[in-house]
């Protein structure tokens, strides 16, 4: 199996940041992602270029304005594991500094595209906390950006979150082909971090089988806080928590079709598990955590 498509920590960093995916580095032509790790008082200052981007807290808070004079004090949050954050999206075309008082570790998750939107804020509160599947599949997924529910030409993020001994991106699926109304072609960026427990280090596992599309993307993968995995194509799924620790994982998806939305065909030796779904209760561990009550902004 290929391990080009599965990248260590620190195997992709560059410059400012501990993670830096981009068209070029992936090898496709949308999806990035980058991770930027600030001490505190210090400040990163970057040009959007061809890309929208929402920059999103993993921990800590900052401060985003753009040259246009937009200002968006984000509160963020101690880490991934401890609630839902607030963002900012910023247009292409524009630049951006992030500034840090006590410092933190910011996802920078962009796409290509060719529409300008406007810079916005977007509240903790208003991002939709979803329970899917039941019984050992069940996981949490934070739809911050997701297609529906905040405005991006081509970016579509989300926060998924799966408890120890569970599996998440199940049954495998995959977003590779362009078939209108069934399934919408879209690369796709997996983003780690696994809680640690009993001070150890966690672990978790991908996996990412041939559709016979595209790249062949194979991948069997032991993944750690850090780690990335690209996919251009093929079914992805599952994804395993190690028992006792919960994995996070951010998606990053963008694509060439002309709607923006995550349509995806499950695998059809697997697809069947859905239906036992209503048989089972959800893991009663979640909700890890909701999004605060308060008004949108």
């Amino acid at each position: 199996m290929s391990t080009e498509f599965h990248l260590g920590a620190g195997a992709a960093a560059a410059g400012p940041y501990a993670l830096d995916i981009d068209p070029e580095r992936a090898g496709w032509g949308y999806s990035s992602l980058r991770v930027l790790e600030l001490p505190p008082g210090a400040r990163h200052s970057f040009a959007t270029g061809e890309s929208e981007w929402i920059v999103l807290p993993l921990s800590g808070g900052c401060t985003v304005r753009t040259e246009g004079g937009e200002s968006f004090e984000l509160a963020g949050r101690e880490s991934v594991f401890s609630g839902v954050t607030d963002f900012a999206y910023v247009p292409r075309d524009a630049r951006v500094e992030i500034a840090s008082g006590a410092g933190g570790r910011f996802a920078l998750t962009g796409a290509r595209c060719e529409n300008r939107l406007p810079a916005r804020y977007g509240p903790a509160s208003g991002v939709p906390v979803e329970l899917r599947g039941s019984g050992s599949c069940s996981r949490q997924v934070n739809n911050f950006g997701a297609a529906g529910g905040f405005a991006c030409d081509r970016l579509i993020a989300v926060e998924v979150l799966t408890p120890g001994g569970n599996w998440s991106s199940y049954p495998p699926h995959k977003h590779d082909e362009c078939r209108p109304g069934e399934e919408s072609e879209l690369e796709e960026i997996y983003y780690f971090e696994i809680e640690s427990a009993h001070g150890t280090d966690g672990v978790g596992y991908q996996r990412v089988s041939p559709s016979g599309r595209g790249r062949g993307t194979d991948v069997l993968a032991e993944v750690r806080s850090g780690d990335a995995v690209l996919i251009p194509d093929g079914w992805h799924g599952p994804s395993i928590a190690a028992p006792g620790h919960t994995m996070y994982y951010l998606n990053v998806m963008a694509g060439p079709g002309a709607t923006r939305e995550w349509l995806i065909c499950d695998h059809p030796d697997h697809g069947w598990i859905r239906a036992t779904w209503p048989e089972q209760a959800v893991d009663a561990r979640l909700p890890l955590y909701e999004a605060p009550a308060g008004a949108a902004r």
